[in-house]
């Protein structure tokens, strides 16, 4: 009986923080200038070196990455980390970005 209650806790302990992260996760339309968010998507397209477009069902985004090259390839699904810049453009200035298969880039923070 304990086994099949810890199998139980276990399994449940494990699950949560994906659920955490999904509820986590901003429509890129309902970004914020000056806020930190976490948005998830496709590369769309790469703007530059250091930059890249991402676009979820809500909308698209720049996403830079700078002083960095962009760890990810068009196409990919990629969850994104990071806060919107307050300028006149906005822009997502990412801090970690994490692959479609799970490994996670952090970005050194040079534009802070």
């Amino acid at each position: 009986m304990r086994t099949h209650v810890f199998s139980a806790a276990l399994i449940a302990a494990l699950a949560a923080p994906s659920v955490l992260q999904a509820q986590d996760i901003t429509p890129i339309a309902d970004l914020q200038r000056g806020t930190m968010a976490t948005v998830a998507g496709t590369v769309e397209r790469l703007l530059d070196e250091d930059e890249f477009r991402l676009a979820d069902e809500s909308g698209s985004i720049a996403v830079y990455v700078g002083p960095n090259w962009v760890p990810a390839d068009v196409g990919e699904a990629v969850t994104v980390e990071g806060f919107v810049d307050d300028g006149l453009i906005k822009e997502f200035y990412a801090r970690e970005l994490t692959r479609a298969d799970g490994s996670v880039v952090t970005f050194e923070r040079r534009y802070d």
